[in-house]
């Protein structure tokens, strides 16, 4: 038989918030919650808003319409957007090919200590991205007395404004991007080759088929996630560059020559103190981040069912 104060005690244990079945879940959800609305929701819709307003100060707005994006298309930007595109195609290329045949390299057993080698090409990615560019700045600069004319002039080559031009600056930036992350994705299809099933080499193996062979019908149907998931991160680092142009050319940059959309999208807000125009240039690089992706996802058949 119950007494009254099992049911007082009973009454207080329902009415504590923190112990109700109902509430805890929202309880444990809501530091995410919080910071999903205050840190993308709440500058995504401020964003659109601003992106159809000329602003001249902190309270000073006026909504203009669409004039943002009518004015956006310039030869400034279209020169942005041509640096971004050039740079994120050759950026998927060397980051996604170059790293896969080293961990293919390194995962064989032909190399002896590939530990090592897993640290060396992991460590730049632990190192500044400014003192980088400073170094990469020195070393492909103007002087004939730079490493990288020093060594043209082995070749009999007479030596290059590196970070003046389209074609060689872009070379530069891949390079430095190429250094930077190579390892990073190293780890990566490592880490999916060695989880392809041994039995799945030896039957290869017995029915005839070479190294070659072995690689195309077996390693890259294998690691087939890791590649998406390589190729997707690498895409939106492509068009999401920014500091790397920043600190290989500072503010000497030629006629926009390194200048990306972000980069563009960062003159527009802080040097030329128009965030309603940054704004418009935020969301068209979004537009494009999401369609690119989505392309490279279905070509890579990503929606696709498996059978």
């Amino acid at each position: 038989m119950r007494t009254s104060s099992d049911n007082s005690s009973k009454k207080t244990h329902s009415g504590n918030p923190l112990t109700n079945t109902k509430v805890v879940p929202y309880v444990f959800i809501a530091p995410f919650i919080l910071f999903f609305l205050v840190i993308y929701l709440y500058p995504f819709i401020a964003t659109i808003m601003m992106s159809f307003q000329r602003i001249d100060g902190p309270n000073n707005a006026e909504f203009i319409g669409f004039a943002n994006y009518q004015r956006l298309f310039n030869r400034n930007f279209v020169q942005a957007l041509q640096t971004t595109f050039r740079y994120a195609f050759w950026d998927v290329v060397v980051l996604t090919i170059i790293p896969l045949i080293f961990a293919v390299i390194l995962n064989s057993g032909i190399v002896k200590f590939p530990s090592f080698f897993k640290s060396v090409f992991f460590v730049p990615a632990l190192t500044s991205t400014i003192v980088v560019g400073i170094v990469f700045r020195l070393a492909f600069g103007t002087l004939p007395t730079a490493p990288a004319n020093r060594l043209l002039a082995l070749f009999g080559l007479a030596p290059k404004d590196w970070l003046m031009f389209p074609d060689t600056g872009n070379f530069v930036l891949i390079l430095l991007t190429l250094w930077r992350w190579m390892g990073v994705n190293i780890i990566y299809y490592i880490s999916g080759l060695q989880a392809i099933p041994t039995e799945l080499y030896e039957a290869a193996e017995i029915d005839g088929a070479s190294s070659v062979q072995q690689f195309f019908h077996v390693s890259l149907p294998g690691i087939r996630p890791v590649l998406i998931y390589v190729i997707t991160i690498t895409v939106l680092g492509g068009f999401a560059m920014f500091t790397e142009s920043v600190a290989l050319w500072a503010q000497n940059n030629p006629g926009g020559v390194g200048r990306t959309i972000v980069g563009y999208m960062y003159l527009m807000g802080f040097y030329k103190s128009n965030m309603g125009m940054a704004s418009a240039v935020g969301l068209v690089l979004l537009g494009l981040v999401v369609i690119v992706n989505l392309l490279q996802l279905t070509a890579m058949g990503f929606f696709r069912k498996e059978d």
